[in-house]
């Protein structure tokens, strides 16, 4: 059973980088609309949104899928807002993508749980989260103790 380790919790939340949130559409009303703003505004992340739609999200250039985001962009985290039912389908998409865009860690959200799916990203190199949301843990955390980027 997959358990997060609060150290990759507070490196990923503490190291600017670049996040691809899949599932943010251009919907202020749901979830992923308000964390993401969160996720820029308070923690200074760039966004990739990931949805069929490819709508830009708060000034970001959207894509419908991983796989359309161009060569030489890195993508650090890959945030998942879809259905747990879902999800497996995706992950193997990111592990697909992986050394392609650089991704070091998943972040499957409150409620997203794929133990299978969470397994295959570990054993291809990836940190994973799993079922949290960053900004419950942002407080939760000791600032200032990152270990350092999780890398691709």
């Amino acid at each position: 059973m997959h358990h997060n380790d609060p150290a990759v919790i507070r490196d990923l939340l503490h190291t600017p980088a670049t996040w691809a949130v899949v599932g943010l559409g251009d919907n202020p009303s749901r979830t992923a609309h308000s964390v993401s703003l969160w996720l820029t505004r308070e923690l200074g992340m760039n966004l990739v949104p990931i949805h069929p739609s490819a709508a830009a999200v708060h000034g970001f250039q959207g894509y419908a899928r991983l796989a359309d985001i161009p060569d030489g962009t890195t993508v650090h985290v890959v945030d998942f807002y879809v259905n747990s039912s879902r999800v497996g389908d995706c992950v193997d998409q990111a592990i697909a993508e992986k050394d392609r865009l650089g991704i070091g860690a998943l972040w499957l959200q409150l409620g997203v749980v794929d133990e299978d799916a969470a397994t295959r990203a570990t054993d291809a190199g990836l940190a994973v989260v799993m079922d949290t949301c960053p900004k419950i843990e942002w407080p939760r955390i000791e600032p200032g103790d990152a270990a350092g980027a999780i890398s691709g």
